[in-house]
């Protein structure tokens, strides 16, 4: 997986009504975001963007390697506000 920094898009855009339940699942996996970042390949301040609600875009391989590590589907770790 890759290490860049442009995983995740936090620029300043309009809210979005994404919401990401990172924080969620690793207390129900008693993981880390350091343990999810190395089991992932992805930066622990990626993580932090997206755990925070500043993320604004996601790459498809980002969200594949995220459900692989946590063992879940892009459904469990994101929902739509209404």
């Amino acid at each position: 997986m890759t290490q860049a920094g442009a995983d995740v898009d936090s620029g300043a855009e309009a809210p979005h009504r994404i919401r990401c339940h990172l924080d969620v699942l690793l207390k129900q996996r008693g993981m880390t975001m350091a343990q999810l970042a190395a089991r992932a390949g992805i930066t622990v301040a990626n993580l932090a963007v997206l755990k925070n609600g500043r993320a604004r875009a996601i790459r498809f391989s980002t969200l594949s390697a995220l459900c692989d590590a946590l063992d879940c589907t892009p459904g469990d770790l994101l929902s739509l506000d209404s």
